[in-house]
């Protein structure tokens, strides 16, 4: 299997991971070295048509993987390395790639973010995508991407405490990475990029409601990523990041 990607956000290509969207409307997803691709072919020059939103919301994508992964606690250093330099690469340059399609050096690195964000989440994510694979179970038609760019802001402040941040300064060398200057500024520079690149301000915007939170909240804590985050999330930490992400 050799694999060419076309957008910029999910890494699947170097990834083992895959997900189907079975007939009933369900959002299946499987886990298998078997499925990692034998080769990958990763050329900008197939994203140059992609839309503007799409590229954003990919973007987001690729960025919420390289900050998840660097904050999962594993001990990996050399994921850490790629992690942190892909959220450079996406942070630097998504709003380039998604007012300028055309802009070949924001597309390449772009695609690098993407390819770096996947090879280091074999590490571990956390609770954004505990909650975006959940309710993007809950309603398929919810771009991932875009779910990711929303629960970030939450999540950050969620993780923030978390010791394993605080004794290697993860937070701050994160801040650095996205040229900020303090860490409490990053999930307020995520709402303002998600405004200037068009995406929702907040879970309502997509049409989720208050009705939907009992069923978002079993999934992600049954979801795989549950436990590889820096901070065990409880079925009310998991309400209270989806009340602030609304």
């Amino acid at each position: 299997m050799i694999a060419v990607p076309t957008t910029s956000g999910t890494g699947s290509e170097v990834a083992r991971g895959a997900i189907l969207i079975v007939d009933g409307g369900r959002k299946l997803g499987f886990h298998s070295w078997h499925l990692v691709p034998k080769a990958a072919i990763c050329d900008p020059e197939l994203t140059l048509g992609l839309p503007p939103l799409l590229t954003a919301a990919t973007g987001m994508d690729a960025i919420a993987h390289c900050m998840e992964t660097f904050m999962a606690p594993a001990f990996n250093p050399p994921a850490d390395g790629i992690a942190l330099d892909g959220l450079w690469r996406g942070w630097a340059h998504i709003e380039r790639a998604t007012r300028d399609g055309s802009d070949r050096d924001a597309r390449l690195a772009m695609m690098s973010a993407s390819m770096q964000g996947a090879m280091a989440f074999q590490k571990g994510l956390g609770c954004v995508h505990s909650l975006s694979h959940s309710l993007g179970g809950v309603n398929p038609r919810l771009h991932h991407g875009t779910l990711n760019a929303v629960f970030l802001p939450a999540v950050i402040a969620f993780n923030a405490s978390a010791e394993s941040l605080q004794k290697e300064e993860r937070m701050t060398r994160m801040a650095k990475a996205m040229g900020l200057n303090k860490s409490d500024e990053i999930g307020p520079a995520i709402q303002a990029m998600n405004a200037r690149l068009g995406l929702p301000g907040g879970l309502a915007e997509m049409g989720v409601t208050e009705a939907m939170f009992d069923a978002i909240v079993t999934g992600a804590l049954a979801d795989h990523c549950h436990t590889t985050g820096p901070r065990l999330a409880s079925a009310q930490d998991y309400r209270d990041m989806l009340l602030q992400s609304m």
